[in-house]
């Protein structure tokens, strides 16, 4: 193969005729599979083997969520050796630590999208009537989340330099020949924006669970516009999806316990783990929050725990319902830096589709608490603030914390935002995109152990260059294109 992308695209292109693979479908009604697709029933197989995809250790089951949150100040780690704590040291290089699997992953997620929307556009110049309207829309949203990661992984942030070299853009299957060369991130956004405006009149404006749906869309549009700081665009997003009153916020009294549930009223958009499909097991995202020695568990775990300023900042109120997801870590009984929400609860008492499983817990990618933070600070940060929405809408998640005095036109501040988008998302991989999105410092909290800090500052802005990763060594090698577009520092 080419390069890595070109591995995927030739995959992906195998397995829509007579390779193995998830793309090798069955269709439902007995014929030949490998005719491959044939009907909208054979599509959204194909699907649902994306939506499988997505969900896997390489993304957002376990390796996506983890990168954001490990590096963004409200995490820290108190033993070096025990499992991506490169990522919290941001011990990275374009040899060693590069994290190539979510750029792997990723392009191949966008081969098999290129190739199922082929399949279905062949299918229609040939005259089939059915109605795939519902996939071509989940795929084209699908691709538009998934260039939106890569870009915030290898891309300079949107509101610091839009013309940076962001990740190569591919719409259709690639030959042998191809070698793509870097699109920028400006193009990047263009690109995700155009396939989600294309799909969003496409999609069901019902709630779907497990797939992607009118309101998913809408929201990652809002959270793109949000990264671009087109605050007009992201507020109407954002309230395009509150109005409508589809999803409901959790009461207080319910916040805790809708972790061990699947799709609640208040998920968007979640990929469901399940126990013989997808459950990492001893390495799942929930496995890297718990506390080492959990007297419920065999597993190890313990690999990284909350920050000082983080238990701080949760502190402020003694009644904040998120304290329910947190327990205590191995360094005390009453530091409680352990979290549990990709565990299901603190007793590890599982979830719903399996009461003794505690690790096949569903990734909510997107949750209507979200898309109020994002209403809240979009219409804060518009040229013409409207100081009573953007109370409102952080109302709505603030009041997590009763004893916290609710803002108003006079007293909400960025800050108080940037603070409940904090705590309310924690763990679910947003805090450190936010602040590179934001310009903010980070300093980290390395005191809890002995740790090896030399391939990086106490603190850090987004000038460092290890705030974006490197392009995986083995797309370098093979694609001379690329070798010239490397990020700045890892040459």
């Amino acid at each position: 193969m080419k390069n890595i992308i070109l591995a995927s695209c030739i995959f992906a292109t195998c397995t829509f005729t007579s390779c193995n693979g998830f793309l090798d479908v069955v269709p439902t009604n007995s014929i030949d599979a490998n005719q491959s697709i044939q009907t909208a029933a054979d599509a959204q197989v194909i699907v649902r083997g994306l939506m499988s995809k997505m969900a896997s250790g390489s993304y957002y089951g376990r390796n996506f969520p983890l990168y954001a949150d490990t590096k963004g100040g409200d995490i820290t780690i108190t033993s070096q050796g025990r499992g991506y704590d490169y990522l919290y040291v941001f011990n990275h290089s374009k040899n060693t630590n590069n994290y190539s699997s979510i750029w792997s992953q990723g392009y191949h997620c966008i081969a098999q999208i290129n190739d199922l929307l082929s399949e279905i556009e062949k299918l229609k110049a040939n005259g089939s009537t059915e109605n795939f309207n519902s996939s071509i829309g989940q795929a084209l949203t699908a691709r538009a989340i998934i260039y939106f990661d890569l870009v915030r992984l290898y891309g300079e942030p949107y509101s610091k330099n839009k013309t940076a070299l962001g990740v190569p853009i591919t719409l259709t299957r690639l030959t042998m020949q191809d070698q793509l060369g870097r699109n920028t991130v400006e193009e990047n956004y263009t690109q995700i924006l155009k396939d989600l405006k294309d799909s969003e009149s496409l999609l069901p404006k019902t709630k779907t669970d497990g797939f992607l749906n009118y309101y998913a869309n809408k929201a990652i549009q809002a959270r793109a516009y949000l990264y671009m700081e087109d605050f007009t665009n992201a507020l109407t997003a954002a309230e395009s999806i509150i109005t409508p009153n589809v999803y409901k916020l959790y009461e207080n009294s319910e916040w805790v316990s809708s972790w061990t549930s699947e799709f609640g009223k208040e998920s968007i958009f979640e990929l469901g783990i399940y126990p013989k499909e997808g459950d990492l097991g001893n390495t799942s995202l929930g496995a890297y929050y718990r506390r080492r020695g959990h007297p419920n568990t065999t597993i190890a775990a313990g690999y990284f725990t909350a920050s000082t300023d983080f238990i701080n900042l949760l502190n402020e109120d003694s009644n904040d319902v998120r304290k329910g997801v947190m327990s205590n870590d191995e360094t005390s009984n009453t530091r409680f830096g352990a979290s549990y929400k990709y565990s299901g609860s603190t007793t590890l008492a599982g979830d719903k589709k399996t009461p003794s499983n505690t690790t096949a817990v569903n990734i909510k990618v997107i949750r209507l608490s979200e898309v109020y933070l994002i209403a809240a600070e979009a219409a804060l940060r518009h040229n013409t603030p409207d100081l009573v929405k953007a109370s409102t809408y952080l109302n709505a998640i603030r009041k997590r914390s009763p004893n916290l005095t609710p803002s108003d036109q006079t007293s909400i501040t960025m800050d108080m935002i940037a603070n409940e988008r904090s705590k309310e998302l924690f763990t679910e991989g947003h805090r450190f995109f936010d602040m590179m999105r934001w310009n903010k410092s980070i300093t980290f909290d390395d005191g809890l152990g002995n740790i090896s800090t030399i391939h990086r500052d106490k603190t850090i802005d987004r000038t460092f260059y290890k705030t974006l990763l490197p392009i995986p060594l083995g797309e370098v090698d093979a694609n001379t294109v690329i070798q010239s577009q490397q990020n700045p520092g890892y040459n």
